[in-house]
């Protein structure tokens, strides 16, 4: 795993930064979500919105992105599924998941999905170390797992349309961690998956991880978020 020691967030002025909005939803149903952000990716590429992150959590529901593979759906139980246009296998939403969806039109030099996937992971390193926890990548796999026990804590799949960016990534903070086991998570073992909360052994909400995760994405994408109006 790449340690946290060796990324930095950029150091740039305010001024230096794209505007930004950032939408905190709460707790929402996926297929809401799911047109909104289609919604908001038509209105960001006809330029009527800022870039955009969407911050939010799922009641239970699992998706499937385009390299599912069927097997890795395991025990779901009543939990609705969908299929969706984002990358990678099965993943399991639920409460106390911190998801973030970055509606964001890339500019050059950031039209590259690698790079792009890269800074997501950055940023959640980033936010996880602010919160006590060295964190870090996996070779061959997207995601951000902690260095000390090797558990999984956030989960990332995205997809672009002309170069606007939608779905994006999942962190564990509070999760019931026994409802991965309606699926092998991005093919792993269940067991793999850890959050915020059970690694730090104390309770940590959603509201303590947001502002954060907000701060850090800023620094990494150079964008200034401001509070959507209403």
């Amino acid at each position: 795993m790449t340690s946290v020691a060796a990324l930095s967030p950029p150091v740039i002025s305010e001024s230096e930064r794209l505007p930004a909005r950032v939408v905190d939803l709460g707790r929402r149903e996926f297929s809401e979500v799911w047109a909104l952000q289609r919604e908001m990716v038509a209105a960001r590429q006809r330029d009527e919105i800022p870039d955009t992150l969407i911050l939010f959590e799922h009641p239970n529901v699992i998706t499937l992105g385009r390299g599912t593979h069927r097997e890795n759906v395991v025990a779901p139980g009543d939990m609705p599924i969908f299929e969706i246009e984002r990358g990678g296998d099965v993943t399991y939403h639920g409460p106390g998941q911190l998801v973030g969806y970055p509606i964001f039109l890339l500019r050059q030099p950031e039209r590259d999905l690698h790079v792009y996937l890269r800074n997501l992971e950055e940023a959640l390193i980033l936010s996880l170390a602010e919160l006590g926890l060295p964190s870090g990548r996996r070779a061959g796999w997207t995601g951000v797992w902690n260095d000390v026990a090797e558990r999984k804590l956030a989960s990332i799949g995205v997809a672009v349309k002309r170069w606007v960016t939608l779905h994006g990534f999942a962190l564990n903070v509070s999760t019931d961690l026994a409802l991965f086991s309606a699926i092998n998570p991005c093919g792993l073992e269940a067991t793999v998956m850890a959050s915020v909360s059970s690694l730090l052994g104390r309770a940590v909400s959603l509201d303590d991880v947001k502002p954060i995760v907000e701060r850090q994405m800023g620094a990494v994408f150079r964008r200034s978020f401001r509070p959507a109006p209403g």
